[in-house]
C-alpha cells in the first residue's frame, strides 16, 4: 500500500496496515466503512487459530519491546520522531518528586499540604498497577475515597445534573490523605481487616478468598461524618489510555443495555460525568467507576487529590483540603504569586497528559498456543466477552495521531455493571451505584507480575491472583462465575493461560 494512502487513511505507515484490514479508503462512503468496521470487530466464532492482527492489541501503536519491568513504559510505536521529546518530557513530569513550599526548587514545590503520594510514579509504579499495603505498611498506591449522602436540595441538584459525582465528607474531603507537609498533621490512616471466605470448586479444589473491611483510624481533625461512605482504590495501569479515549461514544453506547432488553442478564449502563474541561456532561470512561470523561481531567484530578498540586484545570493550590481545614488552606503554595496559584504549569500539564495518552500497550504473547486458544474459547463460552468486549476501532478524528483509526483489543466495554454484593462498596459515584463498577480493560493484565512484582487485582487488590478475581464476580457476572466454578482444572488453567497472554 503506498505511503500516501496510509496518510489519507489517517494511519501511520507501515504498521498501520495492521490497524484496519480492508476497512475502506477515503472514497468510500461512511456507511460502507461502518459495515467494514462492524465486520472486523464482530466477535469471533473460530478458536482454531489466532485472529488476524490479534498480536497487536494497540493497533499500530503496540509496543514490541523486551518484556521486563519497563514493559508498560514505552511510547506509542507509531509516534513520529519529532513527538518523542514531548513523551520523554512528560515522563519526567510523571516521575517528578514534588516538595513542599516554600522551596528553592521552584519548578517542583507546592506539594500537599495533605497528600497520598509525592509523584505520579509513586502510585503507578513503572506505569503499572498499585497494590494494597502489607501488614504494618503505610499505603502509597492505595487510598480511601470518602463521601456522604446529599445533605440538602443543592447537593441533590448537583448530583442529579452530574455537576458533582459525590458530596465530599465535610471535614476530610473526597479522599483520606495519610501524609502531610511539615507543620501539619496528616488526616489519618486507613485500616484494613481481612476475613477468609472459602469457595469450593466443582472438582473439590478449595480457593480461599479474603474479604476486606475498611475503616478510618487515628483521625487528626475530629470525627468523620456519621454517614461517611468509604471506598478503597488501587492505582490502575496507565497503558492504552489514549486509545480508550479515542473509541467513539456511539460504539460504547451500542453495547449498553440498561433494561436488559435481550434478556441475557447483562445490563451495562453508560456512565455520565461533568467535564470541567469542556463545560458539559460527557460519557464517563476513566476511573474504577468511570467517573472521569477524559485523560486530562483524570490527570488533573489525580494531581489535586493525590499530590495536592494545582493545574490549569483546578487552580486552587490546597488540593483536597476542606474549608474546615483552615491551616491547610492557608499553607504556602508553589504558585508564582498569591494570584497565580498554578503549581503544575500548562506546559508541564500538557506534556504529562500527552505522556499518559501514549503509554503503549505491549504486544500479545503466545497467541497461537493451543492452551491459550482453548482458554480463549472458554472466555467467550462463559460469557466473559459480553462485558470485556474484545475489539473496537478508534475514531479517525482522535485527539492524537497515534490513536486515530486503529483496531484495538482492550477487552472492555467501558460500561457500568452491577457486580453483586460481594464487590459492592455501598458508595454511589456519579451515575454508578454502590454495586456498579466500570469493566476494566484486560490488556496487559498478564504482565502485572513482570512489571509490578505482584498479582493483586480488582479495585482494592483483594484478589491475590486472577482466579480469585474471577471468583469475586457476582451480580451480572454471576452466571459466568458459576461456569468457571464448574470447569475442570485443565479448563481453568486454559482460561488463566489466555488471560495471562493478554
Amino acid at each position: 500500500m503506498p505511503r500516501s494512502l496510509f496518510h489519507r487513511l489517517g494511519l501511520a505507515a507501515p504498521a498501520a496496515a495492521l490497524a484496519l484490514v480492508g476497512l475502506g479508503v477515503v472514497a468510500e462512503d461512511r456507511a460502507a466503512e461502518r459495515a467494514r468496521i462492524e465486520a472486523v470487530t464482530r466477535p469471533t466464532t473460530d478458536f482454531s487459530a489466532p485472529e488476524r492482527y490479534e498480536r497487536r492489541p494497540g493497533g499500530a501503536a503496540t509496543a514490541f519491546e523486551t518484556l521486563n519491568r519497563d514493559a508498560f513504559s514505552h511510547p506509542s510505536a507509531n509516534m513520529p520522531f519529532e513527538r518523542e521529546l514531548d513523551f520523554k518530557v512528560g515522563n519526567g513530569i510523571f516521575k517528578k518528586v514534588w516538595v513542599s513550599s516554600p522551596s528553592s526548587t521552584k519548578a517542583s514545590d507546592g506539594l500537599g499540604p495533605y497528600y497520598n503520594a509525592r509523584a505520579c510514579l509513586r502510585c503507578h509504579l513503572k506505569d503499572g498497577r498499585g497494590r494494597p499495603p502489607a501488614p504494618g505498611e503505610t499505603p502509597v498506591s492505595m487510598f480511601l475515597r470518602l463521601s456522604i449522602p446529599p445533605q440538602n436540595d443543592a447537593d441533590r441538584a448537583a448530583l442529579r445534573t452530574y455537576r458533582r459525582s459525590v458530596i465530599p465528607e465535610s471535614t476530610y474531603g473526597g479522599q483520606l490523605q495519610n501524609f502531610s507537609v511539615q507543620g501539619l498533621l496528616a488526616e489519618g490512616r486507613m485500616s484494613i481487616v481481612y476475613e477468609d471466605v472459602p469457595v469450593t470448586l466443582a472438582d473439590g479444589e478449595v480457593v480461599t478468598l479474603r474479604k476486606p473491611t475498611y475503616g478510618l483510624a487515628d483521625l487528626n481533625h475530629g470525627p468523620a461524618h456519621p454517614d461517611v461512605m468509604l471506598s478503597p482504590r488501587v492505582a490502575p495501569p496507565m497503558i492504552g489510555l489514549g486509545l480508550l479515549e479515542a473509541i467513539a461514544e456511539a460504539d460504547i453506547l451500542a453495547g449498553a443495555d440498561p433494561d436488559d432488553a435481550d434478556g441475557d442478564g447483562i445490563s451495562g449502563r453508560a456512565s455520565r460525568a461533568w467535564s470541567d474541561e469542556h463545560g458539559k456532561v460527557m460519557l464517563g470512561r476513566f476511573g474504577w467507576k468511570a467517573g472521569q470523561p477524559t485523560v486530562s481531567q483524570q490527570a488533573a484530578s489525580a494531581f489535586r487529590g493525590d499530590i495536592g498540586i494545582s493545574t490549569p484545570l483546578y487552580p486552587p493550590p490546597y488540593g483536597d483540603c476542606t474549608p474546615v481545614q483552615a491551616d491547610c488552606r492557608a499553607a504556602p503554595h508553589g504558585g508564582v504569586s498569591d494570584r497565580q496559584t498554578i503549581e503544575a504549569t500548562a506546559e508541564m500539564f500538557d506534556t504529562l497528559v500527552f505522556y499518559s495518552r501514549n503509554l503503549a500497550v505491549p504486544a500479545r504473547r503466545d497467541i497461537d498456543d493451543p492452551t491459550v486458544l482453548a482458554g480463549k474459547r472458554l472466555f467467550y463460552k462463559s460469557g466473559c466477552a459480553a462485558c470485556h468486549t474484545p475489539k473496537f476501532v478508534t475514531r479517525r478524528d482522535s485527539i492524537g495521531r497515534e490513536q486515530s483509526f486503529q483496531l484495538i483489543w482492550p477487552y472492555t466495554n467501558l460500561l457500568l455493571h452491577d457486580m453483586g454484593e460481594g464487590l459492592a462498596d455501598g458508595r454511589p459515584e456519579g451515575a454508578a451505584s454502590g454495586r456498579e463498577w466500570r469493566t476494566p480493560p484486560l490488556w496487559g493484565i498478564g504482565l502485572t507480575e513482570t512489571v509490578n512484582g505482584h498479582t493483586f487485582f480488582l479495585h482494592d487488590g483483594r484478589a491475590r491472583n486472577l482466579l480469585e478475581a474471577i471468583l469475586w464476580h457476582g451480580g451480572e457476572a454471576e452466571a459466568s462465575r458459576r461456569q468457571v466454578v464448574d470447569m475442570t482444572k485443565s479448563e481453568r488453567d486454559a482460561l488463566l493461560a489466555f488471560l495471562n497472554s493478554l
